[in-house]
C-alpha cells in the first residue's frame, strides 16, 4: 500500500535525490499497475440498472470528477479500487459530494461515499446521510443511515435508507421516515418525494400531525407548495383536543392550511355527538360549516333522530343544519316513532334560559310540512317541534288528523308526554273546528262537529281522543241515538244543535255528548224528518280525505292524492216527511174557494 499525499509531494520530490525519486516512482508505477489489473466493479443495486434502453450513438456519460481530497490510496481494500480520503469533494453535472472516504470504480462511473456524506443537488436539495452511493451514468443514488434530505424550501425527511434519481429528481424510500415542513409532521412508511412538485407520494399506514388535527390513512399524496393532502385510501382527520371530532373518508382533498376538507366516498363528518355523511361532502374544520349532496343523512344518536334528504348544510358553531331536496325527519321512540317531511327541514340546539346546563333540541318543517305518528298525523304550511319538551305547534292551515277525528283552525299545538311518548292534548287557536265520523265503518254522510274560537282537546289513557273544550262562539252539531228497549239497538233520535259561550263535549265510541253548555246556552234536537240536509254540516265543514296521511310513506310527497271519498247521504225521512207537508198543502189549498172572473 502506497499512500499519496497530494499536498506535500513536491516538497518530497526537492529534497530527494534523482536516484532515489526514480526508485519510488518505479514503485508506484509498478504497484498502480498492480491495482488496476485487480479492480473488481461493484456489485450494484438492482435500482441502478437504467429504466430504458440507451439510445444509439448517443454521448458517453459526463464522468463524475474529483475536486480535492487530503489523501489517495490505491490497494486491494476495497477491491483494487482508487479511494480518497480526508475532506474528499467530488462534483458531478452541477452536483457536489463530501465526505470522510470516497471509493471510485472509475470503469463503472460510480462512487460510494462512507462518513459524513453530503450531497448537494443544483436545485439547492441537500441530502446528508453516513453513507451514499452514486452512479454517474443513471444519476441515481442510495443513501444510507440517518439519512436527512432537505429541500430548498425547508421541508425535512428523514429515513434510514433512500433512493434518489437526479434525472427524475425524484427521492423514495420504503424503511419507515418522518417529512416535516414546520408545521406539520408526516410519519409513513413508503414515500415518493417530486422535488420539482413539492408532492409527496405516502403509500401504506400514513400519519400527518400538526398541532390541532391528526390525519391517518393509507395512500395519500400531499403537496407541500399547496399544503393540500389527496386522499386515495380508509382515511380518518381527527380533532385533537376533542378526538370525537373527526372526518373520515375514503377519497378527498385536504388542506392542512384552511382545515377544509373535499370528500368524495364513503365519507362521513362526526361533530358535536352528530354525524353527516352523503355521496359528495364539503367541511370547514375551522369554521364548522359543512355541507352535502346527493344521499345525505344527517345522525344526531343522543336525540335518536336522523334527517335525510338529498342536500344538507351544517353550522356546527350555531349547534343547527338544515336539509332541502325532498328532506324527512325521523324522531325514533321507544314504542313508536314521529316522521317529519317539508320542502325544507332545520334542526338546532338551543340553552335553555331556566338552566344553562341544559340544552334544548328543536325541529322545524317549512313549507308542505307534513307529520306523522301512529295515532295522530298532520299538516300545515310549517310545522315547530320542541323534542325537548315535545310541543309541537302547527302554523297556516293546520289539519290534524287522530283517532278518526280531524282537528282544524289557524294554528293547532300539540302536547306529547315525553316520557309515556304519547299525545296528552291539543290546542287549537283561531277558528278551531273538530270533525268526526259517526261511523267510521258505514258510508252514509253523517258527521259530529264542534267549533268555536278556541278548542283545548284531552287524550285518554287508550290515545284517543276523550274531551274537547270549546270556548267562546261555541257551536255544535251532534248526532243523537237510544238504545231500543225492544230490539236492543241504537236507533236514531235525531240532530241537536247547540250554541252557547263555552262546551264541554265528550268523545265516547261513535258519539259526541255534550256535558256542559254554559253562557247563552241554546241547544234544540231535531228528529231526522224535520231538519234539513243543509243545517247537517256547518258551512265552513272541511272533511278531507285526499291529504289525509295514513301511513308514514304518505309524508314523501306533497299530498298521497287518495281518491275523495263519496259518503251517501240519507234524506229519505226528511223527503217524505216534506212530501206529506206538501200534500196537506196542496189539499188546504184545494178546500180554498177559486175567484172566477167575469
Amino acid at each position: 500500500m502506497i499512500p499519496i499525499r497530494c499536498i506535500s509531494m513536491a516538497q518530497r520530490m526537492t529534497n530527494r535525490s534523482s536516484i532515489r525519486l526514480v526508485f519510488v516512482l518505479l514503485v508506484f508505477i509498478s504497484t498502480f499497475a498492480f491495482a488496476q489489473d485487480n479492480q473488481k466493479p461493484m456489485q450494484k443495486d438492482p435500482y441502478f440498472t437504467p429504466s430504458a434502453v440507451p439510445k444509439k450513438n448517443a454521448p458517453p456519460a459526463e464522468k463524475v470528477k474529483h475536486i480535492h481530497s487530503d489523501e489517495l490510496r490505491k490497494d486491494e481494500k476495497y477491491d483494487g479500487n482508487n479511494y480518497f480520503s480526508g475532506n474528499v469533494q467530488f462534483e458531478h453535472q452541477g452536483s457536489l459530494l463530501n465526505a470522510d472516504l470516497v471509493i471510485v470504480y472509475e470503469g463503472q462511473n460510480f462512487v460510494k461515499a462512507i462518513g459524513n456524506v453530503k450531497l448537494q443537488n443544483s436545485d439547492g436539495s441537500v441530502i446528508t446521510a453516513q453513507e451514499m452511493e452514486y452512479d454517474g451514468n443513471t444519476q441515481r443514488g442510495i443513501a444510507r443511515k440517518n439519512v436527512v434530505l432537505t429541500d430548498p424550501k425547508g421541508t425535512v425527511i428523514k429515513t434510514e435508507t433512500m433512493y434518489y434519481d437526479r434525472v427524475s429528481n425524484q427521492a423514495y424510500y420504503n424503511t419507515g421516515g418522518t417529512i416535516n415542513d414546520g408545521k406539520s409532521t408526516t410519519y409513513a412508511k413508503a414515500a415518493t418525494y417530486f422535488l420539482t412538485t413539492r408532492t409527496i407520494d405516502l403509500t401504506g399506514n400514513v400519519k400527518i400531525e400538526d398541532k390541532d388535527y391528526t390525519l391517518e390513512g393509507r395512500n395519500v399524496i400531499q403537496n407541500q407548495n399547496t399544503n393540500i393532502v389527496d386522499i386515495n385510501g380508509p382515511t380518518t382527520i381527527t380533532n385533537r383536543k376533542n378526538p370525537k371530532n373527526y372526518i373520515f373518508t375514503e377519497k378527498g382533498n385536504y388542506n392542512m392550511n384552511s382545515k377544509e376538507a373535499f370528500l368524495y366516498k364513503n365519507s362521513r363528518v362526526h361533530y358535536s355527538d352528530k354525524i353527516l355523511t352523503g355521496d359528495e361532502m364539503y367541511y370547514n374544520q375551522l369554521s364548522g360549516f359543512g355541507k352535502a349532496t346527493g344521499n345525505v343523512t344527517l345522525d344526531d344518536p343522543k336525540e335518536n333522530r336522523w334527517i335525510k334528504g338529498g342536500y344538507g348544510e351544517i353550522f356546527e358553531k350555531k349547534d343547527s343544519a338544515m336539509m332541502t331536496k325532498n328532506p324527512y325527519a325521523v324522531k325514533a321512540l321507544e314504542k313508536d316513532s314521529m316522521y317529519f317531511a317539508a320542502d325544507k327541514i332545520i334542526s338546532f340546539q338551543k340553552t335553555d334560559p331556566a338552566d344553562i346546563t341544559v340544552k334544548k333540541s328543536f325541529l322545524r318543517a317549512f313549507r308542505k310540512g307534513r307529520f306523522y305518528k301512529s295515532n295522530a298525523q298532520g299538516r300545515a304550511d310549517s310545522i315547530a317541534f320542541n323534542e325537548t319538551d315535545g310541543v309541537l305547534h302547527m302554523y297556516t292551515d293546520p289539519v290534524l288528523w287522530s283517532s278518526g277525528k280531524q282537528v282544524t283552525g289557524d294554528k293547532v299545538e300539540a302536547y306529547f308526554n315525553t316520557h309515556t311518548e304519547s299525545i296528552d292534548s291539543l290546542k287549537v287557536i283561531g277558528n278551531a273546528f273538530a270533525i268526526s265520523k259517526v261511523d267510521s265503518l258505514d258510508m252514509k254522510d253523517e258527521f259530529n262537529q264542534v267549533k268555536g274560537k278556541l278548542m283545548t282537546i284531552y287524550y285518554g289513557e287508550d290515545n284517543n281522543i276523550r274531551e274537547a273544550k270549546v270556548i267562546g262562539n261555541a257551536q255544535a252539531i251532534t248526532y243523537s241515538d237510544d238504545v231500543n228497549t225492544q230490539t236492543k239497538k241504537k236507533e236514531r233520535i235525531g240532530i241537536s244543535l247547540t250554541s252557547c259561550g263555552i262546551i264541554d263535549a265528550l268523545f265516547e265510541e261513535k258519539a259526541i255528548y255534550i256535558v256542559a253548555c254554559n253562557i247563552g246556552a241554546t241547544s234544540d234536537t231535531y228528529p231526522m224528518s224535520k231538519i234539513e240536509p243543509e243545517r247537517r254540516k256547518f258551512p265552513d265543514f272541511n272533511w278531507n280525505t285526499k291529504d289525509r296521511i295514513l301511513k308514514w310513506q304518505d309524508i314523501l310527497v306533497d299530498t298521497p292524492n287518495y281518491p275523495e271519498i263519496k259518503y251517501e247521504s240519507d234524506t229519505s225521512l226528511y223527503d217524505q216527511a216534506k212530501e206529506i207537508v206538501e200534500k196537506e198543502k196542496a189539499k188546504e189549498e184545494a178546500k180554498k174557494p177559486k175567484r172566477v172572473r167575469r
